[in-house]
Order: structure tokens, then C-alpha cells, then sequence
């Protein structure tokens, strides 16, 4: 069944439907009503607007293509599976969490706390713009996005970024098995207490990264206006650019063109640091 140009402002207007095509299709008006789609299984949206809170709610099956997630369309998609999600702005405050099995494609995401808690997400060639961004989130798998925002990635599991660049701050926090390769990551304090980072071939910006952590490796990084690095973190590093600082690392090795300072005020520090062009 394939509904077309019409309006829903009511509570619950589409709730509980099934293998719908809702196409051209404006979901906004004085009623102010929420949860049009809840309850809901293998719908496709196409070029759809959509300007009430709460849409996709336990829904299964979705597909939604070419249409607009206002910012007043808060928490739009919570507790639902199978989904892709191609071309659409995502504007809403909260616009993915508790949801699994995730494609998103083409999109433009402005949304804080946007994807909480989400399993198995694949991310390509979007846009996003958030705080808090994918907390609690496993099985990530991330390609042409950027981003740009604050206290990104925060306690994620299992997650791979690939030709990705992170304008962000508190990035990776509590991180573990995380990789990111051919990205630049720029913002403070990237990646403490981490488990499990690995990243290649990255350009890496900014004060204090990569304290506290488990298990880091580092292969062919750039790094750049970085100081105090790798405080009290094991790491087996290849850096490519000179470091302004490192500062008592814990355990590992760390190879280095040259460094301006290197701190050894802790007495447990036994990383060993090699500079490589001496």
C-alpha cells in the first residue's frame, strides 16, 4: 500500500502499520500530535518532512530516503532495527539511540546525543554535527564522515573509522578496540583511558592526547601542536612528525624524528622513547 501527499498531525497516525510506502508525505500541523509511525514494520519513506517528536518507535524494517528530520522531530528513531537511512537531514535533538542494525548514507546529521547506545551502526559519506556523539555505542563501522562537535565516542566497543576527520573534543574516552585509519583527528585530551586504540596513518592535532591508555598503538601517525603525550599510558608508537612533549609513559615504545621535551617526573614511567633520525 502506498500513501502519497497527504498531512498527519494526529497522535499516532500511522501507528502499528505494515509494509507501507509513504511517499511525499507531511508530518506537522496544529494537532501536535507524536509517535505517527510507532509499532510499525517494513515501511519505506520517500521525500518526506516530518516536524513531530517521536516517529520511528519500535519499529522493524525501515527504509527512509530523501526527506527532512526537523529540529522539533526530537528522538526520532529509539528502539528500532533494520534501518537505512539515505539522504535526509537528521536535526533532531536525540534522533537515533537504543536501535540496532543501522546503515546511514548520504545524510546530514545536527543532532546532540545522537546515537546512544546503538549496535552495529555503518556510517558513509555523512555529515554530523552533535555533543555526546554515539555514547555507549558497539560494532561501528565509519567511512567518509565528518564530524564535528564534542565528548565524541565516548565508552564505545568495537568500531573501525576509515578516511573519517573528527573536529572534536574528549574523543574515544573509555574507547575499546577501536580503529582508526587514514582520518585526522583534531581536539584535546584525544582518547584517554582507551583500551584497544589503534591508529594508522593518521594525522593527530592538539594539546594532551592519549593519556591513561591500554594496548594504544600507533603506526605512521602524524602529529601535530601535540604536547604532554602519552601520560601514563602502554604504547607502541611510530610518529612521523616531531612532538612538542611526551610525558612519563608508562610502558612500550614510542619512535620519534624529535621531541622538545620529554617530562620524566614519575618514577614509573619506563616507556622507552627512540629518537629515530639521531
Amino acid at each position: 500500500m502506498t500513501i502519497e501527499h497527504k498531512t498527519f498531525e494526529e497522535e499516532r497516525a500511522l501507528y502499528d502499520s505494515h509494509g507501507l510506502t509513504i511517499r511525499n508525505c507531511t508530518f506537522d500541523g496544529p494537532a501536535d500530535g507524536e509517535s505517527a509511525c510507532k509499532e510499525s514494520s517494513d515501511l519505506t519513506v520517500e521525500n518526506c518532512f516530518f516536524n513531530l517528536r517521536y516517529p520511528f518507535w519500535h519499529d522493524h524494517n525501515l527504509k527512509i530516503t530523501g526527506s527532512e528530520m526537523t529540529e522539533n522531530c526530537r528522538a526520532a528513531l529509539w528502539y528500532s532495527d533494520q534501518i537505512e537511512i539515505t539522504g535526509t537531514k537528521m536535526h533532531g535533538i536525540k534522533a537515533l539511540r537504543e536501535c540496532s542494525d543501522v546503515v546511514i548514507r548520504d545524510c546530514d546529521i545536527i543532532s546532540p546525543e545522537f546515537g546512544w547506545s546503538v549496535r552495529g551502526i555503518r556510517m558513509e559519506d555523512t555529515t554530523a554535527s552533535s555533543e555526546y556523539f554515539m555514547m555507549r555505542a558497539e560494532n561501528l563501522t565509519f567511512k567518509n564522515v565528518n564530524f564535528q562537535g564534542k565528548y565524541s565516542f565516548q565508552y564505545i566497543k568495537n568500531a573501525v573509522f576509515d578516511h573519517c576527520t573528527f573536529d572534536t573534543k574528549d574523543a574515544f574516552w573509555h574507547g575499546e578496540n577501536v580503529v582508526v585509519r587514514n582520518s585526522t583527528v583534531k581536539g584535546e585530551y584525544l582518547a584517554w583511558y582507551s583500551d584497544g586504540l589503534t591508529l594508522e596513518n593518521c594525522r593527530i592535532i592538539g594539546t594532551q592526547p592519549l593519556c591513561y591508555c591500554r594496548n594504544l598503538k600507533l603506526i605512521n601517525c602524524e602529529m601535530i601542536d601535540t604536547d604532554l603525550c602519552f601520560e601514563k599510558s602502554d604504547v607502541d608508537a611510530v610518529i612521523t612528525t616531531p612532538v612538542l612533549s611526551i610525558k612519563n609513559p608508562k610502558s612500550g615504545t614510542i619512535q620519534v624524528p624529535s621531541v622538545g621535551e620529554i617530562i620524566r617526573d614519575d618514577s614509573t614511567s619506563e616507556g622507552k622513547i627512540i629518537i629515530s633520525d639521531r
